[in-house]
C-alpha cells in the first residue's frame, strides 16, 4: 500500500486523469435522469429486484375442455414428464376451464434461457402423446413481475368490439415490437368473429348434416395458386382468390346442389358478425373497457422499456382509426395508462437521491463544524461525489441493477465512507503542523500520515465488508433482495478506499501547500469538485464553484474583506450548509414552510454536533474518571448488553432459568410466574415479533376478491362494476380499474370468478404550487396512512357473494403469487390424494383459522374447488350403436351445436376472425332444448340427443391445482395489523397441532398440510442467518487479530460489536415504546417526525444490524492502534504512566473517531425522516445503525480502560515475576 501511495504522489498527473476518467464514465452510467451532455449508458432501473422464482411457463389452450379432462390429460402427463428436466425444483400447474398453466421452477443456480431451451426439447419430445389438436407453448421470456405498463384503448364513439379490434391488430403488435418487450397482452371488449349459427329444422328440410356443413365453411374459405403463365413475353402469376371477406361471401357459400338449385349457407344458418365468449372482463370506473398489459423481457432495463413504449405511442398515436360523430366533432382511439411503474421507480429514486443529496450535505456540515478548517473540509467533502460515481461504474460492471435496496446500500454507507477521508486529513493536517518548523517536505508529511493510519483504514473497511457476509451468503427471496444492497455497499466503501488513500494525499499536496503560486490550482480543484457535485445536487455544486472562483480572483478583493472571510468562512460555510440543507430537506414537511424547518434541522443537527463538541471537551475529565473507577465504568456496558437481550429475546426467555433454580429452594415456579414483577417484565420485554420484510408503499393497491365458483361471466362483470364504482367514489383514490378473468396470455391464468382490482391513490401533498411553492394536502383529516385508505376500500368494495381480500399491492401481489402460488402474503398449502379431501380439510382449516388471535377472519378463505355446476352429457353407447352412430361423431355433435368450434378464420389484410360454427342460443340454453339436438345418422335420419345420451346436473371443479404431480389446495389468510407475521402464522401451527392432538382437528386419509408466503422465506433466511451471522463475526475477530497480534487487544476492540448491537435493539424498542417522544412543538408531532412505530425483526432490521457489525468497531480499531503506537514509543514502569499514556492516546484520537461516528449519525438522519416512496423498507434498515452507533460512543471509553486495565494486569504479573 505505501508503494501505491507513494507513486501517486510521485505520478499526480496521473492521478489527475485517472481521477477525471472516472468522473466522466461515472456520469455517463449514473441511474438518475441527468441531462448531463455525455453519451448515457445507464445502469439498469427498476423499485426493487426481482426476487420472483427462477421459473418457465407452459401453456396449453384445449378449448370448451372442463378442468377435469384438461388435468387428466394434459396436466398430469406434462407434469411427470417435465420432472425430469434437469434443475428442476417444484411444478406446480393450474388446469382450467379450456386451458392448463404449468409452473416449472428451477434451482436459483440454472439459467434462465439455458432452462428455456431444455423445456422446448422436451416439450418436443412429448408433443405425441397428447391429444389431437393440442400444441403446449412455452410461455414469455418474462415472469409475471415483468407486467410493467398497464392501459386502456378508449375511443368516443367506438364501441367494444372496435376498440378490441384496434388493440389486436395495430397497437399491441406496434408495442410488441419495441425492444425489450416480451409479450403484450390483450383484455376486455369484445373479439369479433363470423357466427354460423345453425337452424336444425333447416337442417332437417335440406337433409344436410353438421358434418357436412363443416366441410363446407372449411372449403369455402382459401385461395389457391397456379403458377404463372407468359403473355406477351410477360409472365403473371395467376391467383385463385376464395378468402372470406364478409358475412355475405359466408352466407353464399354453397353446402350442395338439388336439382340444379344451390343449397347455401345462408339457407340452413344465421350468419352475423358477433363478439365471441370471452373469458376476460375489464372494467374502468364502472364502464367495461379494452385494455392490454406490456410485458417486459427477462433481465431487460424496465424504466428504459417503459420509455420506449411510451416513446411507440406517441409514435403511433396520430396513426389511430377516427371516428366523426353525430355533433360533428372528430374522435380519435387514444391510448391512456392506468398502471405505469414509471412512477414507482421515479418515486423511489427520487425518496433515495434526495436522501443521498441530504446526507452529502448534512456530511459536509458535520465535517466543517468539527473540524474547523475549510480547506480539509472541503477535500473531504468532495470524496463523497466521485465516491458514489465510482459506485455506479460498479454496478454497471457487475451488472448490479439500481433500485430500493441497492441504493439504499449506497445511503446506509454514506455516514461510513467519509470516515476515511476524516481520519487521513485529520492526520496530515497533524503531520503537516509538527513538521511545519523542518526541513521535512509537505509531500514527505503527507506520505507519512497516510502510511501511518492507512493499515488501520484498510482494517475498518474490511470488518465493513467481511459483516455483510450473510448478506452475500443469503438465497432465495431474500437473496436475491437484498444482494444488491450488500454490492453496492461493498462497492462504495472500496471505492472511498482508493479515493482516501490514493487521490486525497495527492490532492493534499496541492491544497495544503502555503505557497502562493499554488492558489489558483487549488481553487481549480474546488471549481472542478463543485462541476462534479452539480450532477447530484445542483445547489451544492453552485456554491463549490462559486468558493472556486471567488477563490481564483481572491487577490483582488479588498485586504479588510479578505481577512474577514478567512475568520469567518468556516462559519459562514456551516450557515449556508444548513440553509441549504432546510431547503433540500425539509423534515417537517413542506405544509410548516422554509422557517420552520429551518428551527427543526438547527436544532436537530444543532444539538448533536453541540453534544459532540462538549463530549470532546470534557472527554479527557471522563477518561480520566473512568480509568481510576474501572469496576464501576464496566456495569454501563454490561447493563446496555443485557438491555438488549431482554429486548431482543424476552424477559421470559432471558429469565426462564429463574423458576427452575427457585424452584429447587422450594419457590413454585407458577409463584415466580404469576408475580408483579415477572408480568411487569414480561409486558416491557415480550420479545421482538419476526416478519420477512416491511411492506413497499407502492403508492396503489391490488384488490383481489373472489366472487362464487357458479357465478358467471355477466354476473361476476355486474360486480366488478359495482365495486369500482364504490371505489372511485373514494376522495383519496385516483384511479380504479378492475378485471374479471385473464388476460391473453400465459402469464395470467386466473379463473372468472377472480377479480383484481388496481387502484391508485394521490400523494398525500400534491406536487408544489408554481408561483407560491406550497403543497397541499390531499387527503381528508381522518385519513393519515394508506392503511386507512385500504379500510375504505374493504369497506366500499363489499359486494354480497363475494369475498374479503388480504392488503396486496401489484408488485408485491405478483412477487408471492410467483413464490408461493397464492394471492395473500401467508397461507396454508393443503395435499391429499383427491381434490374431495383436500377440499374437506382446506373447509376444517378454514374454521380454524377464524378462531386464532392475530388472524383477520374475514380474510380466510379456502379454495372451492368443487364448486362450478356441470351439465354432464353421458353417451348411451347402446342407443348410439342401435342407430349406427359412431361415438366420436356423437361428441363432435355436442361440441359443435353447444360449445361452438372455431373452423377456421378468414384473412382480411392483417386482421384475423375466427369462423364459429354453433347451434343458435335459443335452441341450447336450457336442459329440454339440449334434448332436442338433433343428430344425423348414417342413412341421414335426425334422431334427438335425449335419445342417445343422459344429460345431468353435477358439481365439477372449477380450477384443480397440483404440486409435482399431486392435488393441492389451499387456504388464504392475513393477519390483524398489530400482529407480527411470522408470529400470527407459528402461533397458529401451534393451535392446529393441539387441535390434532385433541381430536377435535382431524385430518383424512393422506392428507398434510404445510404453510407457506413470506413465512417461509423468514424461516429459511433466519436459519441461514444463525450459521452465517457467528461466522462472520468470527472472521471479522481474526481480521482484527492480524491487525493487533493481541487476543486481549482484539477482544477489547470486538466489544465494541456487542456494545452497539445492543445499542440497535434499545432503538428498535424505544420506537415501539407510545411514550418515547410522545409531544408536539409548535403543532409538530415528533414520534410521527420521525415515523416511529412498532418495529418488528425483519430481515430488513436484520441487516440493518449486519451494516452496523462492520462500522462498530472502526472507532475501537483507530484508538487500539494508536494505543499500541503509544505504548511502543513510550516505557511505562507504573500504573500512573500507563493512564498518563492511554489518556494521551485517547486525547489524540478522539476527534477523528467523534466526527466519525457524528457523521454515520447525522447522515442517517434524513433517511429516519423519510416520507418518500420506498422510505418504509430503508427506516428499518436505517434504525438499528442509528440506535448503535448512538451507544457506540461507550466503545471511546471501552477500549482505553480496557487497554489500560490490560497494561496493568500485565505490570503486575511482571513485578510478581521479577519478584
Amino acid at each position: 500500500m505505501d508503494a501505491i501511495i507513494r507513486f501517486f504522489l510521485g505520478k499526480r498527473i496521473i492521478a489527475v486523469i485517472l481521477l477525471v476518467m472516472l468522473a466522466g464514465y461515472g456520469l455517463s452510467v449514473i441511474p438518475f435522469d441527468f441531462n448531463t451532455g455525455i453519451i448515457r449508458d445507464p445502469v439498469s432501473v427498476d423499485a426493487i429486484p426481482d426476487i420472483g422464482e427462477n421459473q418457465q411457463i407452459v401453456f396449453v389452450a384445449w378449448p370448451g375442455r372442463s378442468p377435469k379432462d384438461v388435468d387428466d390429460q394434459i396436466t398430469y402427463p406434462l407434469t411427470v414428464n417435465l420432472l425430469g428436466i434437469p434443475g428442476v425444483s417444484t411444478i406446480r400447474a393450474s388446469s382450467m376451464f379450456g386451458f392448463a398453466s404449468i409452473y416449472i421452477i428451477f434451482n436459483e443456480k440454472i439459467d434462465f434461457y439455458w432452462s428455456r431451451s431444455r423445456v422446448i426439447e422436451k416439450l418436443a419430445a412429448i408433443r405425441g402423446s397428447l391429444p389431437d389438436g393440442v400444441t403446449p407453448a412455452l410461455g414469455p421470456d418474462a415472469t409475471a413481475l415483468g407486467q410493467i405498463f398497464w392501459y386502456t384503448v378508449e375511443g368516443k364513439g367506438f364501441d367494444l368490439h372496435e376498440l378490441r379490434s384496434v388493440q389486436d391488430w395495430t397497437i399491441k403488435f406496434a408495442l410488441q415490437s419495441v425492444d425489450g418487450v416480451s409479450e403484450v397482452g390483450s383484455i376486455g371488449g369484445m373479439v369479433r368473429e363470423y357466427q354460423v349459427d345453425i337452424d336444425p329444422e333447416m337442417l332437417r328440410v335440406y337433409n344436410i348434416t353438421i358434418p357436412e356443413l363443416v366441410k363446407t365453411i372449411k372449403e369455402s374459405n382459401l385461395d389457391v395458386g397456379a403458377g404463372t403463365i407468359e403473355i406477351n413475353r410477360a409472365e403473371y402469376i395467376i391467383r385463385g382468390i376464395g378468402f372470406i371477406k364478409s358475412v355475405e361471401d359466408l352466407k353464399n357459400s354453397v353446402i350442395k346442389s338439388v336439382n340444379g338449385v344451390g343449397i347455401t349457407i345462408g339457407n340452413v344458418a344465421r350468419v352475423v358478425s358477433g363478439p365471441a365468449r370471452r373469458r376476460g372482463v375489464l372494467d374502468k370506473e364502472g364502464a367495461e373497457a379494452v385494455g392490454g398489459v406490456v410485458v417486459t423481457r427477462f433481465g431487460a432495463n424496465p424504466l428504459e422499456v417503459i420509455e420506449k413504449v411510451k416513446h411507440k405511442i406517441t409514435e403511433i398515436s396520430h396513426g389511430l382509426p377516427t371516428k366523426t360523430l353525430a355533433d360533428g366533432s372528430l374522435s380519435r382511439v387514444k391510448i391512456v395508462p392506468f398502471y405505469d411503474r414509471t412512477k414507482l421507480i421515479n418515486e423511489t429514486l427520487q425518496t433515495l437521491q434526495d436522501a443521498l443529496s441530504q446526507q452529502i450535505t448534512i456530511t459536509i456540515l458535520v465535517v466543517i463544524v468539527m473540524l474547523l478548517h475549510m480547506s480539509s473540509s472541503l477535500l473531504i467533502s468532495s470524496l463523497l461525489p466521485l465516491a458514489v460515481l465510482m459506485t455506479f461504474i460498479a454496478m454497471k460492471f457487475f451488472n448490479v441493477g439500481a433500485n430500493l435496496m441497492s441504493l439504499a446500500g449506497i445511503a446506509i454507507a454514506i455516514g461510513t465512507m467519509v470516515d476515511m477521508g476524516i481520519i487521513l486529513c485529520e492526520n496530515i493536517l497533524k503531520h503537516l503542523e509538527k513538521d511545519a518548523e523542518t526541513d521535512i517536505p509537505a509531500k514527505e508529511s503527507i506520505f507519512n500520515a497516510a502510511s501511518e493510519v492507512g493499515s488501520a483504514v484498510i482494517t475498518a473497511v474490511s470488518t465493513t465488508i467481511v459483516g455483510f457476509l450473510p448478506v452475500f451468503a443469503m438465497t432465495g427471496a431474500e437473496g436475491k433482495l437484498f444482494s444488491p444492497l450488500a454490492w453496492t455497499k461493498t462497492f462504495a466503501l472500496i471505492s472511498s478506499l482508493f479515493i482516501a488513500l490514493i487521490l486525497i494525499p495527492v490532492a493534499a499536496t496541492v491544497i495544503f501547500k502555503k505557497k502562493e503560486e499554488t492558489r489558483d490550482l487549488r481553487f481549480f480543484a474546488i471549481l472542478i469538485t463543485g462541476s462534479l457535485l452539480m450532477f447530484f445536487s445542483l445547489k451544492a455544486g453552485l456554491i463549490l464553484v462559486l468558493a472556486g472562483l471567488t477563490g481564483i480572483f481572491w487577490g483582488k478583493i479588498p485586504e479588510k474583506i479578505r481577512d474577514f472571510s478567512t475568520r469567518w468562512a468556516p462559519i459562514m460555510c456551516a450557515i449556508a450548509a444548513t440553509l441549504y440543507l432546510t431547503w433540500i430537506w425539509m423534515p417537517l414537511g413542506y405544509g410548516r414552510g422554509y422557517f420552520f424547518n429551518l428551527i427543526a434541522v438547527v436544532v436537530t443537527t444543532g444539538s448533536v454536533l453541540v453534544f459532540f463538541r462538549l463530549f470532546l471537551s470534557y472527554y479527557g475529565n471522563m477518561l480520566a474518571w473512568f480509568l481510576d473507577n474501572k469496576k464501576t465504568f464496566a456495569i454501563i456496558p454490561i447493563m446496555v448488553v443485557l438491555f438488549g437481550l431482554h429486548v431482543w429475546l424476552g424477559f421470559a426467555w432471558i429469565n426462564s432459568w429463574m423458576p427452575t433454580i427457585l424452584e429447587k429452594v422450594g419457590v413454585s415456579s407458577q409463584t415466580i410466574t404469576e408475580s408483579w414483577v415477572w408480568k411487569k417484565g414480561v409486558q416491557v420485554f415480550p420479545g421482538l415479533g419476526k416478519e420477512f420484510m416491511p411492506p413497499l408503499d407502492e403508492g396503489s393497491y391490488l384488490l383481489m376478491p373472489t366472487t362464487m365458483p357458479h357465478a358467471s361471466v355477466a354476473e361476476c362483470t355486474d360486480v366488478l362494476s359495482k365495486q369500482d364504482r364504490a371505489i372511485r367514489a373514494i376522495p383519496e383514490v385516483e384511479t380504479v380499474v378492475g378485471k374479471i378473468g385473464r388476460v391473453d396470455s400465459p402469464l395470467d391464468p386466473a379463473p372468472i370468478s377472480m377479480i383484481e382490482t388496481v387502484i391508485s391513490y394521490v400523494a398525500e401533498y400534491s406536487e408544489p404550487d408554481p408561483e407560491t411553492g406550497i403543497r397541499k394536502r390531499q387527503w381528508r383529516d381522518h385519513i393519515k396512512t394508506p392503511d386507512d385508505i385500504w379500510k375504505e376500500i374493504i369497506q366500499a368494495s363489499s359486494v354480497p357473494g363475494t369475498t374479503s381480500a388480504p392488503k396486496l399491492q401489484p408488485i408485491a401481489a405478483r412477487l408471492v403469487m410467483l413464490q408461493s402460488g397464492i394471492r395473500a402474503p401467508m397461507g396454508i398449502q393443503i395435499s391429499g390424494p383427491d381434490t374431495q379431501s383436500v377440499e374437506e380439510l382446506g373447509f376444517a382449516l378454514e374454521k380454524e383459522l377464524k378462531q386464532i388471535p392475530g388472524i383477520d377472519a374475514s380474510t380466510v378463505s379456502a379454495d372451492r374447488i368443487v364448486g362450478k355446476p356441470y351439465i354432464e352429457i353421458e353417451v348411451n353407447r347402446e342407443a348410439a350403436a342401435r342407430y349406427g352412430i359412431k361415438v366420436a361423431e356423437l361428441q363432435s355433435v355436442i361440441e359443435i351445436s353447444l360449445g361452438g368450434k372455431i373452423l377456421t378464420q378468414t384473412i382480411e389484410g392483417r386482421e384475423r376472425y375466427g369462423i364459429r360454427l354453433r347451434f343458435a342460443r335459443e335452441l341450447r340454453d336450457n336442459p329440454e332444448l339440449i334434448k332436442n339436438i338433433p343428430v344425423a345418422t348414417p342413412d341421414k335420419k335426425f334422431i334427438p340427443l335425449g335419445d342417445l345420451s343422459t344429460i345431468s346436473f353435477v358439481k365439477g371443479p372449477q380450477v384443480l391445482k397440483s404440486e409435482n404431480s399431486f392435488p393441492v389446495g389451499y387456504v388464504i389468510f392475513d393477519k390483524m395489523p398489530e400482529y407480527a407475521e411470522t408470529d400470527v402464522v407459528e402461533a397458529a401451527d401451534v393451535y392446529l397441532k393441539r387441535r390434532i392432538a385433541e381430536g377435535s382437528l382431524k385430518l383424512p386419509a393422506n392428507t398434510s398440510f404445510k404453510f407457506i408466503g413470506n413465512y417461509q422465506n423468514q424461516v429459511r433466511s433466519e436459519k441461514k442467518l444463525m450459521v452465517v451471522l457467528p461466522l462472520s463475526l468470527l472472521i471479522i475477530f481474526l481480521i482484527l487479530y492480524l491487525e493487533f497480534s493481541s487476543v486481549p487487544v482484539t477482544f477489547l476492540v470486538f466489544t465494541g460489536i456487542g456494545v452497539a448491537w445492543s445499542g440497535g435493539f434499545l432503538m428498535i424498542w424505544l420506537y415501539s415504546q407510545g411514550w418515547f417522544l410522545n409531544f408536539s412543538l409548535f403543532g409538530i408531532h415528533f414520534r410521527e417526525l420521525l415515523n416511529m412505530h412498532s418495529m418488528n425483526l425483519s430481515i430488513a432490521v436484520w441487516v440493518g444490524f449486519i451494516a452496523l457489525f462492520g462500522i462498530a468497531s472502526d472507532d475501537g480499531v483507530v484508538m487500539a492502534a494508536y494505543l499500541e503506537s503509544t505504548f511502543e514509543k513510550n516505557d511505562t514502569n507504573d500504573v500512573k504512566q500507563i493512564k498518563a499514556a492511554v489518556l494521551e492516546a485517547g486525547l489524540k484520537r478522539i476527534r477523528p473517531c467523534l466526527m466519525t461516528t457524528a457523521t454515520t449519525i447525522l447522515a442517517l438522519l434524513p433517511v429516519l425522516t423519510s416520507t418518500g416512496r420506498g422510505a418504509d423498507v430503508m427506516i428499518p434498515m436505517a434504525v438499528p445503525t442509528f440506535g448503535g452507533m448512538c451507544v457506540e460512543l461507550l466503545t471511546l471509553f471501552v477500549v482505553p480502560v480496557g487497554y489500560c486495565w490490560i497494561k496493568e494486569l500485565q505490570l503486575k504479573i511482571q513485578a510478581a515475576t521479577n519478584n
